[in-house]
């Protein structure tokens, strides 16, 4: 489903013209040695699936080759604000998110992005 964000440099254009990387709220870990490689394993694999308002990554693929935050609800896909990722700040969204998400659009439990094979061969197994 296609719908509009204002790009700040370009104007208002269909999400066909954007790539999405994903949380903007997550911070990256330091350098990687013995003791950030859970944090590492965190910060790659696994994804808060959030239902409502939520900040994200977007690059304008399709116009200014920007990188832009922006603010949206996941169900509704109404899209609340668009930042340049030069200007924003981490966590501004989540309090904006805390006032304004409307009770019972809360985050879902955390999952792994992707099924171990212990998963897959139990379920085979029929256990």
């Amino acid at each position: 489903m296609a719908y509009l964000i204002d790009c700040p440099h370009c104007g208002r254009r269909t999400t066909d013209e954007f790539y999405i990387r994903g949380d903007a709220s997550k911070q990256r870990p330091g350098a990687i040695g013995d003791d950030t490689m859970a944090q590492w394993h965190d910060y790659v694999n696994i994804r808060d699936n959030v239902r409502g308002r939520t900040a994200e990554h977007w690059h304008h693929t399709g116009g200014c080759r920007q990188w832009l935050v922006v603010e949206r609800d996941t169900l509704s896909h109404e899209v609340y604000a668009v930042t340049p990722t030069s200007t924003w700040t981490p966590g501004s969204a989540a309090k904006a998110a805390a006032r304004k998400t409307p009770a019972g659009k809360t985050p879902v439990s955390r999952t792994p992005a992707r099924k171990t094979p212990a998963r897959k061969s139990a379920r085979r197994a029929g256990k």
